[in-house]
């Protein structure tokens, strides 16, 4: 059995009993005037982190998510994108759209303004979208893609490229690990399926997403999710996994590469009013600016003592120099 049929096995279970432990962490579900969100989808909520982000959800945007749940990301983004089909949701599992199409029933009775139309549930692979070139908005995924083997999951990337509109935006959250896994855990099918096992160094993860072809990525957060303890898996050592939150956009990749916002900031406080590099980065008197990475490694390379760069806090939240 292949790593893709445990999954569909793993995620079929949980569809059929909610299995509340299957994934989780610590960020809270988004709270809406006006959105209920129904019990039972929290507790199919198998993700390990959230791709709601209200700024990338304006002007009615077409929306793609890619692995249901049991709906509850889709009902969210239906709260921003409320017209009939405004919202794709994509999943391999029948079960698992059959629950959420369930799920929406219920959500239509407890939100008066929420009519399950606004939704339109289809069967399809992550890595063959049922979509059209340039038709979305925003994509999105949520602790589905860290399940897929290098190969697997390049084409993915690429099939979300390809569906969203120039400048559109790829949201997801999924584990990273810095530290090397063996063998045994990487080719275990079902801890993969239970997204432990799956989990990549973050720049590994940014580099795949840029290689791609995306211009300009978001770290948007980063927290604790899991522990490997020896006493539980096939290790020798406490391997520590974190989750993180990145939004990927489609702009034109710039000639000197990529724009990769880690949470770092530049700071001016020498003698004269701001401070100009000639490369469009103006730093007003002691007003912290959010640079991307590449921004800061050639204002740190200035040498100058009237500059201040601060480290990555790895939670970008809009704004900046690019």
């Amino acid at each position: 059995m292949s790593y893709l049929d445990t999954t569909v096995d793993v995620y079929k279970a949980a569809a059929e009993t909610p299995d509340v432990g299957l994934c989780c962490t610590t960020t809270p579900i988004w709270k809406f005037p006006g959105l209920e969100i129904p019990t039972i989808m929290q507790e199919m909520n198998y993700g390990c982190g959230s791709t709601v982000h209200p700024r990338d959800l304006v002007n009615n945007p077409k929306i793609l998510y890619v692995g249901v749940g049991g709906g509850m990301e889709l009902l969210q983004f239906s709260y921003f994108s409320r017209q009939k089909g405004g919202v794709i949701g994509i999943d391999v599992v029948d079960e698992m759209l059959e629950a959420s199409k369930q799920n929406f029933i219920l959500a239509a009775e407890q939100n008066s303004w929420f009519d399950p139309s606004f939704v339109e549930l289809k069967k399809g692979n992550a890595l063959e979208l049922p979509v059209a070139d340039e038709s979305i908005d925003v994509a999105a995924q949520n602790c589905l893609f860290n399940i897929f083997v290098q190969e697997d999951l390049k084409k993915a990337l690429r099939e979300m490229y390809r569906v969203l509109k120039p400048h559109g935006r790829l949201v997801m959250s999924d584990p990273i690990c810095e530290q090397p896994m063996n063998d045994t855990l990487r080719n275990d099918a079902q801890l993969r399926a239970l997204c432990l096992s799956g989990a990549i160094p973050l720049q590994e993860y940014i580099a795949m997403l840029t290689e791609v072809g995306f211009a300009t990525i978001e770290i948007r957060a980063k927290r604790p999710y899991r522990i490997l303890a020896p006493e539980h898996y096939p290790t020798q050592e406490q391997i520590y996994i974190e989750s993180v939150e990145v939004c990927a956009i489609k702009d034109p990749m710039p000639a000197d590469g990529p724009c990769v916002f880690t949470g770092k900031t530049a700071l001016y406080f020498g003698s004269e009013d701001f401070y100009d590099d000639g490369k469009g980065h103006v730093l007003l008197q002691n007003q912290p600016l959010a640079v991307c990475d590449k921004t800061a490694g050639q204002l740190a390379a200035l040498g100058r003592k009237d500059i201040f760069i601060s480290p990555a806090t790895f939670h970008y939240d809009g704004g900046g120099c690019c």
